[in-house]
């Protein structure tokens, strides 16, 4: 067999034979920058010359002499670049001229096109760029790197973005050639240097990935060895999942131990690498996995120079001896080579997905129909949809889809199908048919839309008649786009629109049948009927050139603007206008159509001087531009109107045109277009458009209609502009004053630079906006001081503070200000001028004019205000005023005081009450004890708590001052009361301490206050805790029991004690000792002491809490107090005080009858042993609680009295529990069937097992085992104990019970399948409808007992599982009977080709049978496919013959073999027709090459059967098959297959059989052509009988005719007669003649006879 090669290797011509010369052909002289032109630089003695060769015809070849060094071809265009040292040049060939030029100062080593637009060249340095547009300088792009500057550069190249650049040299180094490279990133900046001999830049996309990868690949071969790195140089895209580096040995060859890469040259399309080295050897890498596909030596001679090969997906490249070589895979044996000789199915698949290759159908199919049947659909369709060359997108695989049942609530797998589908491009016919049909159905047919626009769907006549059902419009759609013009056109009159028939028709080349057409209208669109003759009339009207009449006849015809005659009423306006404006323009004027093509007629009427017509229909911005200038031709108001109709962009590009034109003439429609359709046209394009121009008149008046309505700031600044450079002075003014809208700031810099005459303007702006100080500044400098009186006298006297601040700025005289101020008097704010003339130092200025306004009665605060900072500067007496004077304002003169003397603002505040004030400037100057003394006077709690804060960092001496001074003055009780109240407020307890010692133990009228003594004690509580006990003692006038309460809170004990006991409140003083000082000693002793029973109560609680047990029972009885007997009874019982419990008790009882009492005594006494005294105790009346008290006595085994306890309530369950403690298991068996319990029965028997009393536990368990839910715990108790047999005794003694449940029997069977698995299968056929088979059978599968789980499978119908296990345990659980009984009813057909598996491993013989058996539910075509590759197809022929009947394809084609290999042609011959599923072509030509003559004639017969008559009678001839040759000739009605037959047989010398041929095939042989070759082989005589009868065939049909035209000629003369002498009726056309008595040149003749009339007319031309 030959080995597969996956390349294909050519030599496309030789440079040699194309006359160059070998010494020419070299790294140096030649260049090939694409697959496109190679350039050899050819030297011919002194001169040289450029030999240009298209690499597609290499005859063209173009010559072209020069004087360059280099030279090199555009990769794409006929540009050619040349190269002189430093000087580049670049031409255009196709222009003949110079494109650009350049001269540097560096020399140019190594040049190269990068791309379609620049050109990289390198010199010693650097690295430069040199575009065809742009710049004509080169720009410098990096310099070049260390590890380069000694080797000679082979190769510049950048990626598909130009963000990275790699530039290659080599060199030589210790006898080898080293390689280097450095790799640039233009968005960095940076350069890396890469050791490497040959690279390339590639654009790959990884599955799944939305972006190509950008990748750079280079190899290196150094000592230790070749590689080739493949990395991604880029950053990552979005949703890309970055490509993983690979680092790929390169093996090479033996004989090539000093070879290295050359260059390197990457297919984006196929993912593949090429890397060709020096020696010849051409490396084919898969990109993506970095796998080495193949290796090969394809010349002798280094090529040293490569390309791209684009066309193939290869390589191009030269070598030395001038052959240009094409290597790229080949595509036919490639996926091959990687499946059988690499052995890589994984690779094989991603390259045929990949490049679209063929090879991997087997592998696609296989993969496919694995993941079908595994049911993965989303995988499957992914495989389907990515198959090459379509292979899986057949109608099969859409049924596999179809039938397919999704698992659960997933997707239906027929949509994933088409999902995959739509992802991966577009759908074929068959699939866009089955897409669509569930869609439309579903209402869906926007999504059809969607599909159709996005060209995802085929389209066909078939989805245009489905489609058509839903939507007439798509319909016609797909029928265009599917080129179905019949179709078309039958849409195109269903839906009235008969014009574009006519014109889809001659667009389309196609000619309808205009006859069938109409009689279509007449039928499905009577109303329409006439439209669609008025077009074929009207055409006949044209012709002859009667516009006048067409005219009239249209008008009539279009009376009812209907939009079916759209096309009628263009030919009418169309016809006019050229012809008759006047009538267009009447008919357009009286809006008589709506439907004509408006452009044209648009063009029509601008030709014809219409213009108001033609801008009435022009839409297309040029058309309305050339016209709208002309705006003297038109009404202004309809033109005003007109740009109405006219968006915003073209309207302003139409005013412009017209301002361009003629603007004197055009301004004032201009403006009136403007101003109506400012709005739409916006404000700012319109200023725009008219300051473009400098029309400051157009513009004023522009904005004058909408400035009175606008809020636009531009618009009013605009407005004033134009109205200044225009002159409008006074619409200045007004809009100035009226305006809110303007921008201030902006309008007051324009008018100060417009220098107006009038300044009112100016001032007006400046007053409305507070500029006022800059306008005072600009007049005073500008000597306009009569505009600063204008302005504060007439236009705002309001303003003359801020005047008088700027007249002072500007060191103006007084005497002026003074006169400006008096002129003003009264009508400012004075606050404001004194703030003005503050802030300038200047107050004394306005004394004297104060002073005359108070003398005048002026009781204003701004006055007395202005004058009390006046006095206070000037010293005059500044106290008595601020005392005195009742209208100035304390604050403001307050704070003019505290910088100059604080004791004036001390007056000022006080007389206020500006608190925060004063306690400010108090604080600032140290004014405390002024301060102390205004606060207590003062009594404001609120005013208190602010100085009293502790942020205050005067309130230590403020407290001083208060203490010594403001209290020993005062001798007011309520300043007392507010200032303690203050002091509490403000947390200050020893602050309080010390005033409240000066109030109460100082003071003697408040000693005996008795809330200042609680307050006294409480606040040392609070801040002195030492001396509580002091003020205790002395003070005898307080609150006793809350201030002891208080202590105890605040941790005085001693102090809280001593309080209780001088009050004789003994209860809680002993309280205290106990709980807060802790001393049960001093306690008791107090106890002792008082020998209270509520004191002995407390005591005796607290010593049972410290767990003295017997101290405390002491101490209840001294109290004689029962009420802690649940505490002391739980104290006793963790302690073990059980005598001390008894005698409380005891004495609790004379007390109480309580049940817990006599409860607790009854378990002291079993506790303490007095069995004798509980019997008695029991024995009496009592309350307590015999079963509790038993159950403790059982936990803490205390058994003899818990029998005594039992016995006596008759408590059977209890009582046999505690026998069974006692060892006395009859008795509690006994017990047990008196108390009947399911609880009792198992302790007793659990309790019988642990002591192997396996009789009494029998007794026990046939109690226990009725009940389901209590079996599984006896049954683990009795196996986690070993007792096996027992166990299995008892459930067999059980079984015949009356209640005897399911559970029973299960387990029985369980412990059968662990223990005595002999004895399962009699009990499970006894007894298996009554166990649970489900947990029998995982208990038999456990115990490996197949024959068993067989058993319980068919009986629980679970057959695919019985059937399984079947075949994995053949030995013992295999019966061939039950078997097939069971196979039949599996649900999972899988099964089935297992089970025909295990028989041809196990049982061969009786395959047959079963596949008898199983033919039903196979799929025949997988069962056939499953023998061919298991190679047992003749063991299984009967059964093939068997289910033939089923016609399937595979089937038959593999029967079809056999008949073959077994050489039967009889059963071949009665298969193929009988069953006719298969393929028919591929037979036939497998039986043409048979060495029997019968299965050639089988291959005949099929490929007669299909049509190809011609191969048919081919092998028929070839094997002398003569009659059977001239039945298929004569089947085939093909005359030329007759002819070609009757030849042969001639040449032959076969006359008989060419007599038989002309018999059989008389009807299909032209007589002159046997008559002549019948004369030229001279066998006429052959001939004759053929011959006699053609001649009677023509004579008899002559006959026939002649009858039919006499009969016509009878017929025509009765006509005749009957009409008699009526008028021949007027014809439809009167421009033309009658048909019949047509007599002029070119008149239409009458149709021949048999031919219909309608074939003659012109319309069906």
């Amino acid at each position: 067999m030959t080995s597969l090669i996956p390349i294909r290797f050519q030599e496309l011509f030789s440079l040699q034979k194309m006359g160059i010369s070998p010494n020419n052909i070299s790294f140096g002289y030649v260049t090939m920058e694409s697959d496109k032109y190679i350039v050899v630089r050819e030297t011919v003695g002194d001169s040289s010359q450029a030999v240009v060769i298209n690499v597609a015809n290499p005859t063209d070849i173009l010559r072209k002499p020069i004087s360059a060094d280099s030279v090199m071809m555009h990769p794409v265009s006929r540009i050619l670049a040349l190269k002189l040292v430093k000087n580049l040049q670049i031409f255009d060939l196709e222009l003949k001229s110079k494109i650009k030029a350049y001269s540097g100062t560096e020399d140019v080593k190594f040049w190269t096109w990068i791309n379609s637009n620049t050109i990289g060249f390198v010199t010693d340095v650097s690295v430069y760029h040199w575009t065809l547009s742009g710049d004509p300088a080169p720009t410098k792009v990096f310099d070049r790197h260390s590890t380069l500057q000694s080797t000679e550069i082979i190769s510049y190249r950048s990626n598909a973005d130009g963000k990275f650049l790699l530039l290659v040299g080599i060199s030589s180094k210790d006898s080898r050639i080293v390689g280097a490279m450095q790799l640039y990133s233009t968005e960095r900046k940076v350069s890396q240097a890469i050791e490497g001999h040959a690279a390339c830049f590639v654009q790959f996309k990884l599955e799944g990935n939305p972006h190509p990868s950008s990748l750079v690949c280079f190899s290196l071969r150094n000592a230790a060895g070749g590689k080739l790195h493949i990395v991604e140089v880029s950053q990552t895209p979005a949703g890309n999942q970055q490509f993983p580096k690979k680092a790929i040995d390169v093996v090479y060859p033996a004989d090539a131990a000093s070879d290295f890469p050359l260059s390197m040259q990457a297919s984006s399309a196929y993912g593949i690498l090429y890397m060709i080295t020096k020696y010849g050897y051409v490396h084919v890498f898969d990109i993506e996995t970095g796998f080495s596909i193949y290796t090969v030596r394809i010349s002798t001679d280094t090529i040293f120079i490569t390309t791209e090969h684009t066309s193939n997906n290869g390589v191009l490249g030269i070598n030395r001896a001038g052959q240009v070589l094409s290597v790229c895979l080949d595509e036919t044996t490639v996926i091959p080579y990687v499946t059988q000789q690499l052995q890589n199915p994984d690779l094989a698949l991603k390259l045929a997905c990949r490049c679209n290759l063929p090879g991997a159908e087997e592998l696609f199919v296989r993969k496919f129909n694995l993941l079908i049947g595994n049911g993965n659909y989303p995988e499957a369709a992914k495989v389907a949809a990515t198959a090459p060359q379509n292979i899986l997108r057949t109608p099969q695989t859409l049924q596999k889809f179809q039938v397919a049942v999704p698992q659960g609530k997933a997707t239906y797998p027929l949509l994933i199908y088409f999902n995959a589908l739509l992802e991966q491009g577009s759908l074929n016919k068959y699939e866009s048919l089955e897409l669509c049909r569930p869609v439309l159905v579903q209402g869906k047919k926007q999504l059809v839309e969607k599909w159709i626009s996005e060209s995802k769907l085929e389209c066909s006549e078939e989805l245009g008649d489905l489609v058509k059902q839903y939507d007439v419009n798509l319909a016609l759609s797909i029928y265009l786009r599917g080129s179905v013009p019949h179709k078309v056109v039958q849409c195109f009159a269903e839906m009235g629109q008969f014009d574009k028939i006519i014109l889809y028709a001659k667009k389309a080349n196609y000619e309808p049948d205009y006859l069938y057409q109409m009689r279509q209208v007449l039928r499905t669109h009577p109303d329409n009927a006439a439209t669609f003759a008025q077009m074929l009339i009207v055409d006949c009207f044209v012709e002859v050139g009667n516009i006048q009449q067409c005219t009239a006849f249209l008008l009539e015809a279009l009376k009812g603007d209907s939009e079916s005659q759209a096309h009628l009423q263009t030919r009418l306006l169309e016809m006019n206008l050229l012809s008759n404006p006047q009538v267009a323009d009447a008919i357009l004027g009286n809006r008589m159509f709506s439907y004509y093509d408006r452009a044209a007629i648009g063009q029509l009427c601008e030709k014809a001087g219409l213009l108001q017509r033609a801008l009435e229909h022009f839409t297309d911005l040029y058309d309305i531009k050339r016209t709208v200038v002309h705006t003297t031709l038109f009404n202004p108001e309809w033109l005003i109107n007109y740009f109405g109709r006219l968006n915003v962009q073209d309207s302003l590009e139409c005013l412009k045109a017209m301002l361009q034109t003629n603007l004197r003439q055009s301004l004032q429609i201009v403006v009136q277009i403007a101003s109506k359709y400012s709005e739409q046209l916006t404000t700012q394009a319109l200023i725009d458009l008219f300051e473009s121009f400098k029309s400051y008149e157009g513009l004023f008046y522009y904005l004058g209609s909408i400035v009175n309505f606008s809020q636009d700031p531009e618009v009013h600044f605009k407005y004033i502009q134009a109205a200044t450079r225009a002159g409008h002075v006074k619409e200045v003014e007004r809009i100035c004053r009226e305006s809110n809208y303007y921008d201030a700031e902006r309008v007051k810099t324009y008018l100060k630079e417009a220098k107006l005459t009038d300044q009112l303007p100016l001032i007006i702006v400046c007053d409305r906006y507070d500029m006022v100080h800059d306008l005072v500044l600009y007049l005073y400098r500008s000597n306009l001081m009569k505009s600063i009186e204008v302005f504060v006298s007439k236009v705002n006297p309001k303003r003359l503070p801020i005047v008088v601040g700027a007249l002072l700025d500007v060191d103006c005289s007084e005497d002026t200000i003074k006169q400006l101020i008096q002129n003003t008097r009264g009508k400012f704010d004075i606050d404001e001028l004194v703030d003005e003339v503050e802030k300038r130092n200047r107050l004394k200025l306005l004394s004297s004019w104060l002073e005359s306004r108070v003398q005048e009665g002026n009781f204003d605060q701004a006055t007395h205000n202005a004058l009390a900072k006046i006095y206070i500067d000037s010293n005059n007496n500044p106290e008595r005023y601020l005392r005195e004077n009742q209208y100035y304002d304390s604050k403001v003169v307050g704070k003019y005081c505290e910088k100059r003397d604080p004791h004036f603002a001390l007056v000022a505040y006080e007389r206020g009450k500006c608190d925060a004030e004063l306690i400010s400037v108090c604080n600032e100057n140290s004014l405390f004890k002024n301060l102390a003394r205004y606060l207590v006077r003062r009594r404001d709690a609120e005013l208190w708590a602010e100085v009293l804060k502790e942020d205050n960092p005067h309130r230590r001496q403020l407290i001083d001052q208060v203490v010594q001074t403001a209290l020993s003055e005062t001798k007011d009780a309520e300043d007392i009361t507010h200032t303690v109240k203050a002091f509490m407020a403000a947390d200050l307890p020893n602050e309080l301490i010390e005033l409240l010692e000066k109030i109460v133990l100082d003071t003697s009228t408040t000693s005996e206050h008795r809330n200042l003594q609680n307050l006294l004690i409480l606040t040392a509580m609070r801040a002195d805790p030492s001396r509580v006990m002091e003020y205790i003692q002395k003070l005898d006038n307080y609150d006793a029991p809350d201030i002891a309460n208080i202590a105890i809170t605040n941790q005085l004990f001693e102090e809280a004690f001593a309080i209780f006991r001088k009050f004789g409140v003994n209860a809680s003083a002993i309280k205290v000792l106990i709980e807060n000082i802790r001393n049960l000693d001093r306690a008791y002793e107090f106890a002792e002491k008082v020998n209270e029973p509520a004191v002995w109560a407390a005591l005796a609680k607290a010593q049972l809490t410290e767990g003295l047990v017997k101290e405390a029972v002491d101490s209840f009885i001294k109290a004689d107090d029962p009420s802690a007997f649940i505490d002391v009874a739980k104290k006793c019982d963790e302690t073990n005080h059980w005598e001390d419990l008894v005698r409380y008790l005891q004495m609790a009882r004379k007390k109480s009858r309580e049940s817990f009492i006599e409860t607790e005594l009854c378990f002291a006494y079993a506790k303490t042993g007095r069995l004798a005294d509980l019997e008695e105790f029991i024995a009496e009346p009592n309350h307590a609680q015999i079963q509790q008290v038993g159950d403790r006595c059982t936990e803490q085994g205390m058994n003899d009295a818990a029998r005594i306890l039992f016995n006596s309530i008759s408590n059977f369950a209890k009582l046999s529990t505690t026998l069974v403690e006692l060892g006395d298991f009859q008795g509690a068996v006994d017990a047990a069937r008196k108390a009947n319990s399911t609880k009792t029965w198992k302790q007793v028997c659990f309790a019988c097992v642990n002591h192997k009393e396996f009789r009494l536990a029998q007794i026990c368990g046939l109690h226990i085992v009725v009940h389901a839910d209590e079996l599984e715990e006896l049954i683990n108790y009795y196996q986690n104990r070993g007792h096996f047999e027992e166990l299995i005794a008892l459930l067999e003694s059980a079984l015949g019970l009356e209640r005897a449940h399911m559970g029973m029997f299960t387990e029985l069977a369980i412990l059968y399948s662990k223990y005595k698995s002999e004895k399962m299968r009699e009990h499970l056929e006894l007894f298996w409808s009554r166990v649970n088979i489900p947990k029998v059978l995982r208990a038999a599968e456990h115990a490996h007992l197949w024959s068993e789980l067989v058993f319980l499978y068919d009986k629980y119908e679970e057959y695919d599982n019985a059937v399984t296990t079947m075949i994995q345990h053949p030995t013992e659980a295999w019966r061939e009977q039950h078997f097939k009984e069971i196979v039949t009813k599996v649900a999972n057909v899988e099964l089935y080709y297992k089970a025909i598996q295990f028989y041809l491993d196990y049982k061969p013989m009786l395959l047959v049978d079963l596949l008898m058996v199983l033919s039903p539910r196979l799929d025949q075509t997988r069962t056939v496919i499953f023998f061919q590759k298991s190679g047992d197809l003749s063991l299984v022929q009967p059964y093939l013959r068997h289910v033939q009947n089923f016609n399937n394809k595979a089937l038959n084609e593999c029967l079809n073999q056999l008949f073959i290999d077994d050489e039967d042609y009889e059963s071949l011959k009665a298969s193929i027709e009988t069953y006719d599923n298969f393929d028919n072509i591929a037979l036939a030509q497998q039986l043409e090459q048979h060495s029997l003559v019968e299965f050639r004639r089988i291959s005949a017969y099929l490929y007669k059967g299909n049509n190809r008559w011609k191969q048919s009678v081919e092998i028929c001839k070839r094997d002398k098959l003569y009659s059977d040759a001239m039945d298929y000739a004569a089947e085939s009605r093909q005359p030329e297959v007759v002819e070609g037959l009757m030849k042969f047989f001639l040449q032959e010398g076969l006359n008989d059989c060419f007599s038989a041929l002309l018999y059989k095939c008389y009807d299909l042989l032209k007589p002159d052509i046997v008559l002549e070759l019948a004369w030229k082989h001279k066998i006429v005589d052959c001939a004759m009988p053929f011959m006699i009868q053609t001649v009677r065939d023509f004579g008899s049909r002559l006959e026939r005719l002649e009858r039919a035209e006499v009969e016509r000629k009878e017929e025509v003369k009765e006509q005749q007669q009957r009409s008699g002498n009526i008028m021949e009726p007027q014809l439809m056309l009167p421009a033309y003649p009658s048909v019949q008595n047509s007599t002029y040149p070119g008149a239409i003749p009458a149709a021949p006879f048999g031919t219909p009339a309608y074939a003659t007319f012109p319309f069906n031309k």
